[in-house]
């Protein structure tokens, strides 16, 4: 098949277009300020992590010489080069986001306020805190000349300091002080009225910094943080005890290559070059920003306790009127099908499938896949009851979620003390697919329950995330998943599913063949409709088989949350449009919905189209086949499409315009609506139900005195 010459947007640089487009909910106005200064750690927080991968592996690129160009023309220092320059604006945007966040916080009555604003009596708390709980925990580094820089964590708050020469000497004295994470990043001080007061730890500990270096002048004494290259592997094919790689990985990471140095612009000259030479970092990964470091902590900030209209309305998630959770799950999927959109319907019937099937005497096996999960996991808490209940249970645990790594190495530990089978993933591949199967002995023989879902089994994302579960007994998929697990935990060859497709043999070729159905029928004078949700979209097989769809006619509406490096809009893309929405919870679900001749194929999916998820990862694309769940999902799926609130449309330039309402037409917010929708489903089936008329019983009559 002909390739299709359309150029394509870079994929770092559109990453950072859909973290700029998150920074601009933290300026919106309509936004409660809590909220807004959320969404500005969120953005920091991002962009830590794109330096930590993205940049990093760019950086290892550039060092190793590589010159080849990406699909969209650009050598590794060409996007080396484009990132930095766009990241050092975004962080200028940032900067100036906080400062006018930072006003309104004070106010509405939360201050954070410099050594020198302090009052007397706030002067003195902060000594005593300094005294009793800060003091006894810091320990400076000295680094007498010729020394190596001290290894300082990644991420890590510090401070460095500028000594007088000794008495002896000509030369400055430098040294190091790092701000441990046990302490807290901002302390209450007493307030001035209804003020919330609060100092920031470094801001406290240079004010004290003498309490440090008794006897020796303080010349100079500044905040500075380090991020270190996170960019590494693990070379399973040399690897006899993978769980053991994964833990020397871990501690690799915390010594890997210092990328980036974030500072103030008050740092003397010789102060910085002194931290470069010891970091061994160029120019190019300096920042001095003109506020606090690591805004990312400003996420304990936006939890604090705030006044009426400071947040958004508590959305309490529903109980969804498919699932009655005062029987056994395992009754209603005998009956039904069940597709949940979280968090608008609340999570609780996956929770209580897995709960129920831990301690139900009829079952006897539970297989699941685990990539992220919260650490009070009740979902792990019912596999270890399951296990010490008898059943066989086969938990496979992806060792290889990036940045959750120490996490489920101990969640692995755990499972395996409580007999439970932990497999460590697949060898090659991360097993990122969310799939449950519960096996129960009933009297009509065994039956194979399933949850296939697009988001991880995390109770607390899940109140976060927008995903869709779908709870189900069908048979075809009971026996797919049977096979999935067969395939992924033993030596069996990969099956012909009957309903499945699995990455990384045979999805993609899946969304390819629905692709092409589409374009023939185009081709053919006939209607064709592609619409896709999805995170991310990079995969270039995809994109020119969307490419070829829009020139034989086909409509194709797709919502990309973040990355999308299809260029819509242009000679060879003119039926594509791209929007994204970007509101208070985040948009996480995958949903595929393909015309087929008006018989509609809808298909939900743990993998974006991203070529990691479709060649290096475990991934399942299911369908769904129940009408009343097909006409739920199609209804979350048009819902996208209609926001004009919190929806950007992206142009053939590269730059997204946020979507307004038009005249005459109703403000419409897709995360509104759906949690409207649940309300008002959940409150019709409770006026439905059949009035039943319990009668007062006495309390119980006691016997003869």
């Amino acid at each position: 098949m002909a390739k299709v010459d359309v150029p394509v947007f870079n994929r770092e640089l559109s990453w950072l277009e859909f973290n700029q487009r998150v920074l601009e909910e933290a300026k919106d106005e309509s936004v409660p300020l809590m909220e807004r200064v959320k969404f500005l750690a969120i953005t920091a927080s991002n962009l830590d992590e794109f330096f930590l991968v993205r940049v990093g592996s760019l950086v290892l690129l550039v060092a190793e010489g590589v010159t080849r160009s990406d699909a969209s023309g650009l050598s590794p220092a060409q996007q080396l080069e484009a990132v930095v320059a766009r990241v050092r604006t975004m962080v200028t945007d940032q900067y100036a986001v906080y400062t006018d966040l930072e006003q309104r916080l004070r106010a509405s009555g939360m201050a954070c306020l410099s050594a020198a604003e302090l009052s007397p009596d706030q002067l003195v708390h902060a000594e005593n805190v300094f005294d009793d709980e800060v003091f006894p925990v810091l320990s400076p580094v000295a680094i007498p000349a010729g020394t190596p820089f001290p290894a300082l964590p990644g991420q890590s708050l510090n401070l460095a300091v500028r000594l007088k020469p000794a008495p002896d000497g000509t030369e400055p004295r430098y040294a190091v002080i790092p701000l441990p994470g046990i302490l807290s990043r901002f302390i209450r001080l007493p307030g001035q009225g209804e003020v919330q007061a609060m100092i920031r730890l470094e801001d406290l500990t240079i004010r004290f910094i003498d309490r440090l270096f008794p006897g020796e002048p303080v010349v100079e004494c500044v905040p500075f943080r380090i991020t270190r290259n996170a960019a590494m592997g693990v070379e399973e094919d040399q690897s006899n005890d993978f769980l053991a790689e994964m833990t020397e990985l871990l501690k690799r990471r915390k010594a890997g290559d210092c990328i980036r140095i974030e500072t103030v612009p008050s740092i003397s000259r010789m102060l910085l070059r002194y931290l470069q030479r010891g970091l061994q970092v160029p120019d190019t990964g300096v920042y001095e920003v003109s506020g606090p470091l690591n805004l990312a902590a400003w996420f304990q900030v936006a939890g604090l306790n705030a006044g009426k209209g400071l947040r958004y309305e508590s959305w309490e998630p529903r109980y969804s009127p498919q699932v009655d959770l005062k029987q056994s799950v395992f009754d209603t999927l005998a009956r039904r099908s069940v597709l949940l959109c979280h968090p608008y319907d609340s999570y609780e019937p996956v929770l209580r499938f897995i709960e129920d099937a831990a301690v139900d005497p009829g079952v006897l096996a539970i297989k699941q896949t685990l990539y992220r999960t919260s650490p009070d996991s009740r979902v792990m808490a019912a596999l270890r009851r399951a296990a010490e209940r008898g059943k066989s249970v086969t938990a496979l645990v992806e060792l290889k979620a990036r940045f959750d790594e120490a996490r489920n190495i101990e969640w692995a530990h755990a499972l395996e003390l409580s007999g439970v089978q932990v497999i460590y993933g697949v060898k090659g591949l991360k097993t990122h697919s969310k799939i449950c199967l519960v096996v129960r002995r009933e009297s009509t023989g065994i039956v194979r329950y399933l949850h296939l879902g697009t988001g991880n089994y995390n109770e607390r994302t899940a109140r976060m995330y927008s995903d869709i579960s779908l709870l189900t007994s069908n048979a075809d998929l009971g026996a797919d998943a049977s096979a999935f697990f067969h395939a992924v935990t033993g030596y069996t060859e990969p099956p012909a599913f009957l309903k499945l497709a699995m990455a990384p043999l045979g999805l993609r070729e899946r969304l390819l063949e629905r692709i092409e159905s589409e374009t023939e029928r185009a081709r053919q004078g006939q209607p064709a409709m592609i619409t896709a949700k999805m995170n991310s979209l990079v995969d270039e097989r995809l994109i020119e088989a969307l490419y070829r769809a829009s020139q034989a006619g086909v409509q194709v509406r797709l919502n990309v949350r973040g990355i999308c490096c299809l260029r819509p809009g242009l000679k060879n893309s003119a039926s594509i449009t791209v929007v994204s929405v970007v509101d208070r919870y985040l948009e996480h679900a995958r949903i595929f919905r393909f015309h087929a001749g008006g018989q509609d194929d809808l298909f939900i999916s743990s993998a974006d189209w991203m070529p990691r998820n479709l060649d290096r990862r475990v991934e399942l694309l299911v369908p769904v086949d129940d009408e009343e769940n097909r006409a739920y999902l199609t209804g979350i799926l048009e819902a996208y499409y209609q926001d004009n609130v919190k929806a950007w449309r992206l142009l053939p330039d590269g730059r997204y315009v946020r979507l307004r309402p038009e005249t005459n037409r109703k403000a419409f917010r897709s995360q509104e609506v759906l949690y409207r929708r649940a309300c008002e489903a959940a409150e019709s089936a409770e006026q439905l139900k059949p009035t039943v008329l319990e009668p007062h019983r006495p309390p119980t009559a006691r016997g003869p005195a």
